[in-house]
């Protein structure tokens, strides 16, 4: 059974013994979108669910980590940070094969590209600033009020972040990338010195990981938290960043060579000040080193993707090995980051 599919009858009999109110029979269909853990609408003749799951097969150690999705947006049910409602976490593998857990389905919309074409300015204005609102409400969080002083050791994020992706990216190192070895050298050797900020942090923060409401622009859900942690906040506010930087299309995703402001857009640097004055902190020193920790930790995501497409077990296989043909641009992209 690869990743693709699913023993439903299986998921069924395990619903109607531990989710309230659940009735079957039961349909599903995966979503095309996303690499990492396979998602799947879950409906029925009443009600509809969405699934996450764990993929099968051999996994790099730490990765695909459900259990902490789970538990992270579980925290966040009562703040500021809108996430889905969510109803069950089965860490039972004899189901479907590995862990998954069960969630609201939200009704709303999700823009794939920053640009949002076919959206008037004053739409991609808005939408940029609740994102950018969303992102100082998350760092805001009061780890401690809601029981995740624990869901990151402490110390220098970025030294562990670094060291963390350095494995990861060895252990799915399928040929010599010399870009990639000069951006891990250069990285670790001008890691900032830790000044003390330590909140929770999303790890993957970008507009289609975000969905809003269908008639408007306030966000109704942040999505794919597998990365999250306890960390520093600069890395998501630079992952915005570092999305932007890419091409334009399906393919980058970003901004790069747009006139923003022609299409109510912020500049990186009106975004970043924005960001600042609603969490009240003073200038951002050095913010190339976290543009370029960002380009590297994708570099080193793309090639976990494109080992998983070569191992037999890709959520998505054929565009994983695309993905995979990219890395050497984000290690390129980060050397340059370094030099800003």
């Amino acid at each position: 059974m690869n990743s693709t599919q699913m023993d439903l009858s299986a998921v069924d009999a395990y619903l109607s013994r531990h989710l309230p109110g659940y009735q079957g029979p039961i349909e599903a269909t995966k979503f095309a979108i996303g690499q990492s853990n396979p998602t799947f609408l879950l409906t029925t003749p009443k009600s509809t669910y969405v699934l996450r799951r764990k993929p099968p097969g051999t996994l790099l150690k730490s990765a695909h980590a459900v259990d902490r999705e789970f538990r992270v947006q579980t925290a966040l049910a009562d703040t500021a940070v809108p996430v889905p409602k969510m109803y069950l976490l089965c860490e039972d593998k004899t189901v479907i094969g590995s862990d998954f857990y069960v969630m609201e389905r939200l009704d709303g919309r999700i823009f794939l590209e920053p640009t949002m074409r076919g959206e008037s300015n004053e739409t991609r204005t808005a939408v940029l600033d609740e994102m950018n609102r969303v992102l100082a409400d998350l760092h805001a969080v009061d780890i401690e009020a809601v029981g995740l002083s624990d869901f990151g050791p402490p110390g220098n994020y970025f030294e562990r972040q670094i060291a963390r992706w350095i494995k990861q990216y060895r252990a799915s190192e399928t040929t010599h990338i010399p870009e990639m070895d000069a951006l891990i050298d250069a990285l670790e050797g001008s890691v900032p010195q830790d000044d003390g900020q330590r909140t929770l942090v999303h790890g993957d923060y970008r507009i289609d990981n975000l969905m809003f409401e269908k008639d408007g622009t306030r966000c109704i859900g942040v999505l794919d938290w597998e990365l999250s942690t306890i960390g520093h906040p600069y890395a998501d506010l630079a992952a915005v960043i570092m999305q932007w930087r890419m091409p334009p299309g399906t393919e980058g995703r970003g901004l790069a060579g747009i006139d923003r402001a022609s299409l109510g857009l912020p500049s990186d640097q009106a975004f970043i000040d924005q960001y600042c004055q609603r969490r009240r902190l003073p200038e951002i020193e050095n913010f190339g080193f976290y543009l370029a920790f960002n380009f590297f930790r994708m570099g080193s995501i793309l090639q976990g993707v494109f080992k998983r497409a070569q191992d037999g077990n890709a959520s998505d296989p054929e565009r994983a090995k695309v993905l995979g043909s990219y890395v050497p641009m984000f290690a390129k992209h980060g050397l340059e980051a370094l030099e800003d």
